[in-house]
């Protein structure tokens, strides 16, 4: 790590060079790396321009105008693990771990390279494997409808007796959840035209009417009804 002496010049710590360290020299003390053609005198002058040093990070200002810190080997570890591993991560593939890492403002050289290498080595995304067709969710039918467009229509019993009724007849709106409903002495075919036909001319007639597929549903005399109105 770079770390800031008493005489004001910056040093190298043993453990750990970081890939930054000239640059960073130079914006910190002005000292120009030892050993450079003119060449290479003339590139690093032009790359050193879009840094600037805040102690104790560098920075970089990148072509999107976006500010990056460059980070060492020892950070890039911890940055990898906290984008892909932890709750912020979610596990992911390495180019988009990559992007995570971009994202949340850090770079070093081998930023795209290292995610890869670190899914490969993840025991949790090793033992999901891939996501293959068989994976995904089927896709459900979307029904598309208008205010009581669409009924649902079912009974409800038998109950003990009241007032000579046993059962109720309930008609609800898919749309609307609007619930209209009938105490009835009997569940059959006739019972729930009588009922339908109140409803039709109270609301219209829907495109479809959703049952259970019962008996005093899937008959002749209620189909003949159905077929009628156009239902």
């Amino acid at each position: 790590m770079i770390r800031s002496l008493k005489n004001n010049f910056f040093a190298i710590s043993d453990s750990e060079v970081p890939w930054f360290a000239d640059i960073a020299n130079f914006l910190a003390t002005n000292v120009i790396p030892k050993g450079l053609t003119h060449q290479q005198k003339k590139r690093f002058f032009t790359d050193v321009k879009n840094y600037f040093w805040e102690d104790p990070f560098l920075f970089r200002i990148c072509a999107n105008q976006v500010i990056r810190r460059f980070v060492t080997r020892t950070e890039a570890l911890k940055i990898l693990e906290h984008c892909h591993s932890r709750p912020a991560g979610g596990h992911y593939g390495g180019n988009k771990t990559a992007h995570k890492i971009l994202e949340s403002g850090f770079y070093w050289p081998t930023l795209f390279k290292d995610p890869n290498r670190y899914v490969i080595s993840c025991d949790k995304c090793q033992k999901t494997g891939n996501i293959s067709n068989r994976d995904e969710m089927p896709q459900t039918y979307m029904l598309s409808c208008e205010i009581f467009d669409v009924w649902g229509i079912d009974f409800m019993g038998p109950f003990p007796s009241s007032f000579g009724n046993k059962y109720i007849l309930v008609v609800v709106g898919y749309m609307s959840k609007w619930v209209e409903a009938q105490a009835l002495p009997t569940n059959d075919a006739r019972a729930v035209v009588c009922f339908l036909k109140k409803k039709f001319s109270q609301f219209g007639t829907p495109r479809l009417i959703i049952s259970d597929s019962g008996t005093h549903f899937c008959n002749a005399q209620f189909e003949k009804t159905l077929k009628k109105y156009g239902v």
